[in-house]
């Protein structure tokens, strides 16, 4: 059993406080008691205890779009690559990396972003995986790192057509034989979608194929008019938006996570609604590809149900939530929004993307939830209590900050040292590897 008190703990949820010299009691994956320091280690005298030593208890942070494929592309020069717009950039750099991307480098990928969660507080990691290189086998070997490292992940393969036939048959056929493997696994700490590039470089018969090994219960993860390439070609070889194309070929629902959604119109918003399908805000890989800003706000206000996700960016999930932030006053040129949208995605919404998939209660401190648990390094300045916090995070927080991590009741951090993780060993073998791409990349 683990103590983590002697801290400000936050639990979020529907009864969302603050409790000052707080501590939440886990016993194994389990939360079986939130409340103050005193009372809880005096109610469980036997517990290890973990100092918080004044900062911020929290709920581990969930990621709803992330590209563990892109990791060895930090500091990465291709030859030849001079991008002149976003089709040049996944063309020249990400399907470049991916179509030379093996197992191992998939495996050593894994581990290096798994490792990187667990120093900045991510818990729950929703996957979008990519290597042409070595299809058969990828998904396996990165829910390997996942069981390795403990962080909790649902994983997918990014089925496309832009490579042919055959490998297009062999990434339906990743996602169907991990989707399975799952459905006979009963921690809870590894799931299965169906994988989807982008319309654009999808036919019909490919959708179809897709649905046909796509299980009951089980949705897909795909990009969405993330740029305006998306739109033209469904318009032009369909006769129809990218949402209504996706509706008519039955990808969307309350299983479905679609990334991006930036050149969606007030249609599409509404087919999106009505399927309760789910979106994914990243803000910074919008920005730096320069697609656009989504009108993330005004789905809000439609009552879409929009989580945020890093898209590869990052594995910072405040640094996401600060972009977000400037993003959409900027892109609006009004101070006064995004105030309570940003946080709503990261701390409520991600939560609830996170139970369409897991069984246990994820993003909250409360008795029954899964025990995912950070402490943040943050003492305030200002008064802080539960009607504020937001504001310290925004401005006060970032991932470097967070010292502790536990995942499904195991200390993988504790006072920013690994718990039965050779992170050095993990890092040095990262760079030999991603040494070893590059050469194969620029060969």
């Amino acid at each position: 059993m683990l103590l983590v008190g002697n801290g400000r703990l936050i639990t979020r949820g529907e009864n969302h406080r603050l409790i000052e010299n707080g501590c939440v009691a886990a016993d194994q994956d389990r939360i079986i008691a939130v409340g103050t320091t005193e009372e809880l280690r005096a109610n469980y005298p036997e517990a290890e205890f973990v100092d918080a030593h004044g900062g911020v208890i929290m709920p581990g942070l969930i990621n709803a779009h992330n590209h563990i494929y892109s990791a060895f592309a930090r500091g990465l020069s291709i030859k030849g690559y001079q991008p002149k717009n976003f089709l040049d950039i996944l063309d020249g750099q990400w399907w470049t990396i991916d179509r030379h991307l093996t197992l191992a480098d998939t495996k050593m990928s894994a581990l290096t972003t798994y490792l990187d969660c667990i120093r900045c507080g991510v818990t729950t990691v929703f996957d979008h995986h990519a290597s042409y290189g070595g299809i058969e086998g990828s998904l396996f070997v990165i829910a390997d790192a996942a069981k390795e490292l403990g962080v909790r992940t649902c994983l997918c393969y990014e089925v496309s057509d832009r490579d042919g036939e055959e490998k297009m048959k062999a990434a339906v056929k990743e996602n169907a034989d991990f989707i399975r493997s799952c459905q006979n696994d009963d921690t809870d700490m590894r799931k299965g979608m169906m994988g989807l590039h982008a319309s654009f470089t999808l036919s019909d018969s490919t959708l179809a194929l897709c649905r046909e090994n796509t299980p009951d219960g089980v949705g897909f993860h795909i990009h969405v008019a993330e740029g305006m390439a998306d739109v033209y070609d469904s318009l032009k070889k369909y006769g129809k938006r990218v949402i209504n194309r996706l509706h008519d070929n039955g990808i969307l629902g309350s299983q479905t996570i679609t990334g991006h959604c930036i050149h969606v119109n007030g249609i599409e918003m509404d087919i999106l609604k009505e399927t309760d399908t789910m979106i994914v805000h990243n803000p910074e890989s919008n920005m730096g590809n320069a697609v656009g800003c989504p009108p993330t706000l005004e789905m809000m206000h439609r009552g879409l149900l929009v989580g945020l996700g890093t898209d590869g960016y990052t594995n910072d999930m405040f640094e996401s939530m600060k972009a977000a932030n400037c993003l959409h006053k900027h892109n609006l040129c009004d101070p006064t929004v995004a105030w309570g949208e940003v946080p709503q995605m990261l701390f409520e919404n991600n939560a609830v993307i996170g139970a369409r998939y897991f069984s246990k209660k994820l993003g909250v401190l409360e008795e029954g939830a899964a025990a995912d648990i950070i402490v943040v390094d943050y003492d305030p300045l200002t008064p802080m209590h539960a009607d504020n916090c937001n504001g310290h995070m925004l401005f006060g927080m970032m991932g470097h900050d967070v010292v502790t991590t536990i995942i499904d009741g195991k200390l993988r951090m504790k006072d920013r040292e690994l718990v039965g993780i050779d992170g050095v060993e993990i890092l040095a073998k990262s760079r030999e590897q991603a040494a070893d791409l590059w050469s194969r990349i620029n060969a």
